[in-house]
């Protein structure tokens, strides 16, 4: 260090601002490359290895730079020629840079115990109710801790200013009509922030949960910190606040299991075989891959003029297999009806009269 600062001193001929720039961009510059190089090397280190390391030194590639910045800077601000208000502006701005980092490590800390804390549950698994638990919890809590974060490390990075730090209390006692303003106006957001919260704690819904909203049926694709996205069965995506879930009815078909009891109506003639098409329906739901061989059940529901209506009921193991189910119990009860009880099917009766004019025509043609 004394030797750079003689030699730097020796320059004489360079102005003292100029040379104390062109230091400082050295120092940075240098930094650069030996974090390029350094990266470069751990990412060969952990070329072959799982997906997890290969992400943490992805993840940490910002925080190393801006460290090795913050090193690099504080070596050339040691050595360059600098005046005392140079020198404090850059002990400042390293203070910033520092709390930046804190706070930016902090999240990519976050961000790695979450994904190590979320390794052992598998949303593909057949069985995911647990993982979509802890999963859809993780998450938002993740998000809500994210953001408490940030509102912290940019409140500590503001009060290392003098005048922040003068007027901090005046302007939180003053805030009045401002205040009240300005909760008005973030009420939505912070609404959905606490709803968050409750949806992370209490969680009447979950990642791939199958919930019907607003008349439409979907699964819940993603859950942010204001709101959730749900993927729809004909791949539209319906947004919805946090707060909808809190305030308003929905229906979730998976809420303690995936497994559910299809229903399926038909409407038969008077005369159709129940007995026979409740061991029909017994004999599809048994031939049927999709059927989890637990509810089977055939009844006649109700009675109408012309027609009576038929319930068959099936389980599936989840929300899709059981619509499906549902249509192929249809499909093949009414080829099962068409093919053997054909006069089954809902037909209308109806019964001629012959008129008083036609009446001694009609008699004459019975004697005849």
């Amino acid at each position: 260090m004394f030797t750079a600062r003689r030699v730097l001193a020796s320059l004489t001929f360079i102005p003292a601002w100029l040379l104390s720039l062109l230091v400082l961009a050295a120092g940075i510059l240098l930094a650069i490359q030996a974090h390029r190089i350094l990266f470069r090397a751990a990412t060969r280190l952990v070329a072959e290895r799982d997906l997890f390391w290969r992400s943490l030194v992805q993840r940490t590639e910002g925080p190393a730079r801006l460290t090795l910045m913050m090193i690099a800077v504080a070596f050339a601000a040691s050595i360059a020629p600098l005046t005392n208000g140079q020198a404090n502006a850059i002990r400042h701005l390293l203070l910033v840079c520092f709390i930046a980092l804190v706070g930016w490590v902090a999240r990519s800390v976050l961000h790695i115990w979450v994904t190590i804390y979320l390794r052992r549950f598998k949303l593909d698994s057949e069985d995911n109710l647990l993982a979509r638990k802890h999963t859809t919890q993780s998450r938002i809590l993740q998000r809500v801790a994210g953001w408490l974060i940030i509102t912290v490390t940019i409140a500590v990075a503001l009060m290392t200013f003098e005048g922040v730090r003068q007027y901090g209390v005046s302007l939180l006692a003053s805030a009045g009509a401002a205040g009240l303003v300005l909760g008005l106006a973030v009420q939505p957001l912070l609404k959905n922030l606490v709803a968050g919260i409750q949806l992370a704690v209490t969680q009447p819904i979950r990642l791939e949960d199958a919930v019907i909203v607003e008349g439409e049926w979907g699964n819940v694709e993603e859950v942010t910190s204001t709101y959730v996205v749900i993927r729809l069965w004909d791949w539209r995506r319906m947004v919805l606040p946090l707060s909808y879930f809190l305030e308003h009815p929905f229906q979730n078909w998976t809420r303690e299991s995936a497994s559910l009891i299809g229903t399926a109506m038909i409407h038969v003639d008077y005369t159709a075989p129940v007995d026979a098409m409740r061991r029909k329906l017994v004999e599809i739901a048994s031939n049927s891959i999709l059927w989890d061989r637990r509810v089977v059940n055939l009844q006649v529901t109700e009675l109408r003029a012309q027609t009576m209506e038929v319930r068959m009921l099936v389980s599936a193991s989840n929300a899709g297999k059981a619509f499906d189910l549902r249509c192929e119990v249809r499909e093949k009860m009414i080829a099962f009806l068409q093919s053997e009880y054909p006069g089954a099917l809902p037909r209308s009766r109806a019964e001629v009269a012959a008129s008083p004019e036609d009446q001694p025509v009609a008699r004459r043609a019975l004697a005849a």
